[in-house]
């Protein structure tokens, strides 16, 4: 049992084959699209926090996107999803409109949270968006919880649980995989590896480098999975899903991929080599999207261009939107906030 998913290091329990043949080209082009908002989104982030458009901390989510993108071919509407602070593609790949994340960024009313809660937490009640984290590692007893609750209510929702190579470290997380594996909560734990923690490489942390067997001592299946490739992310949630569904509990899946960009934008990155973020970037998700759909001929040049045009519109309205906001107004800071008169059963 311990060794249930922990032996096919594949991340898939599907051949090469079967899984070209599992995915058609509606999802290829469905996934160019939401693979280049999610870049084109990101890369104006970066601008426009250089401008000093926004401010606090920013953390771009390039490169990582096919992990994404994968997720979303194998979840259904009603799954809870929750992550860390690296979270702005979130919402766009989950279908929340471009221009109340970008108005969360600018600290605008008009924000997903009100201009409340900025980069890091970013929220969406309607599209089971759980947030945005700020705390390390504080988003999986959070994720086990919401699971729990589905698990309570009888239904068969997921919660899909997303957080970094260095909240795996936390202590909460064993805590968290113990009462997870003895209630049988249907939750994926999600390692969006991008070998470091702030500057930290996995390596530097641990004599454990394989993440996934971390959940090994609870008898947790588990399996390491390319995601670079959207293909791989898909199946390999889509095989826990089902597991989660049917009363099995959990999974841990350790989704290696890479960020482009430094660990935020403050970080001058001097812990790795430009040689390692170029064989990374040999294998963007973007382009192996845009190669299949090319070697099988099922967009044209013009409408690929015709794509790419249309997601420069919708990042620039973004913008044009945030800006145009209004900034909240003094009287906020009292609102969406715990109170006495609210809670008049809380002692003083």
């Amino acid at each position: 049992m311990a060794t249930e998913l922990a032996t096919n290091k594949t991340g898939s329990s599907k051949t090469a084959a079967a899984a070209d043949g599992r995915f058609t080209k509606d999802i290829y082009k469905r996934w160019y699209r939401e693979m280049l908002l999610m870049r084109r989104f990101e890369e104006k982030c970066g601008h426009l926090y250089i401008q000093q458009k926004f401010g606090g901390f920013c953390h771009l989510y390039i490169g990582q996107e096919a992990v994404l993108s994968g997720m979303m071919e194998a979840i259904r509407p009603s799954d809870r999803v929750i992550t860390a602070y690296r979270d702005h593609a979130h919402p766009l790949v989950m279908g929340t409109d471009p221009k109340l994340v970008m108005a969360e960024l600018y600290g605008k009313q008009t924000g997903l949270s009100k201009g409340k809660g900025g980069s890091m937490h970013m929220f969406d009640k309607e599209k089971n968006l759980f947030g945005g984290h700020g705390i390390v590692g504080a988003q999986i007893p959070m994720g086990a919880g919401i699971a729990f609750a589905d698990k309570y209510r009888g239904n068969d929702n997921v919660t899909i649980c997303f957080f970094g190579d260095g909240a795996a470290r936390q202590g909460a997380l064993y805590e968290t995989f113990n009462m997870a594996m003895t209630w049988k909560l249907p939750v994926i734990f999600i390692i969006e590896n991008n070998q470091y923690a702030m500057g930290t490489s996995v390596e530097r942390t641990s004599n454990v480098t394989d993440l996934s067997l971390l959940g090994s001592s609870f008898l947790m299946p588990s399996a390491s999975v390319d995601g670079m490739r959207p293909e791989s992310v898909c199946e390999a949630i889509e095989n826990a899903a089902d597991r989660a569904r049917s009363g099995n509990g959990p999974t841990l899946l350790d989704i290696q991929t890479y960020r482009y960009k430094g660990h935020s934008m403050s970080d001058p990155q001097k812990y790795r080599s430009k040689e390692e973020v170029a064989e990374y970037q040999e294998k963007d998700p973007i382009e192996h999207v845009i190669r299949k759909i090319r070697e099988n001929k099922w967009m044209t040049d013009a409408e690929i261009e015709a794509v790419e045009n249309e997601i420069k519109q919708v990042v620039e309205e973004s913008v044009e939107f945030a800006e145009n906001s209004p900034l909240p107004t003094a009287d906020e800071l009292y609102k969406d906030v715990y109170s006495h008169d609210d809670y008049p059963y809380v002692n003083d």
